[in-house]
């Protein structure tokens, strides 16, 4: 590419807790898992009050946390700035990987809690499972693991039939995303 480009992207990094965090680019799968959360947030949400959000986003949640999720929902319109979102997305979604994984499951996590994200997901492509937190009185609690099982696991058809296959989103009754679509086409 050449250097006298007009407009040039600055380096994806998170500010958490005041240390700034580099962030690398996403592998295929962790692509892939956000790409199929985001068009089903992106499709249903048409029409309605609240917007879906891909990675790219600035998230200002307190003067020393800034940070930049794969996915989100947003329903309060008056959170919404030119250069970012400040305050709390209505859910978050974040698609771990080895490296994110420790921040995503612990300061992100308790971060997203206390500045009041209703719903929080982590998606894990290697796995093929998702662990979904609602907020009830500033506490995350664990809804749910929702995962794929591929064929030769080592889990019993009684327990592969038993298994949840679809995932519901909290904010919209009747709002629920099958499992297949959001893990397909990973290597």
């Amino acid at each position: 590419m050449p250097d006298n480009l007009a407009y040039k992207e600055k380096p994806r990094e998170e500010l958490l807790d005041g240390k700034i965090y580099m962030m690398s680019s996403p592998s295929i799968n962790h692509n892939r898992v956000a790409s199929h959360i985001f068009n089903a947030f992106y499709n249903y949400l048409k029409g309605k009050t609240c917007e879906a959000f891909s990675d790219g986003v600035d998230v200002h949640l307190t003067e020393n946390d800034c940070v930049i999720p794969d996915i989100m929902i947003i329903c309060n319109n008056d959170i919404i700035k030119p250069n970012g979102i400040y305050g709390a997305p209505d859910l978050i979604v974040e698609v771990i990987s080895p490296g994110t994984a420790k921040n995503d499951r612990g300061y992100k996590k308790n971060l997203y809690e206390k500045t009041g994200v209703k719903e929080y997901w982590i998606a894990d492509p290697f796995s093929r499972s998702i662990e979904t937190y609602l907020l009830s009185d500033g506490k995350y609690n664990l809804e749910d693991i929702y995962a794929v099982f591929p064929d030769g696991f080592g889990i019993t058809d009684k327990e592969r039939e038993e298994s949840k296959k679809i995932i519901p989103v909290s904010l919209y009754d009747g709002f629920s995303i099958p499992l297949k679509e959001i893990f397909s086409n990973l290597f």
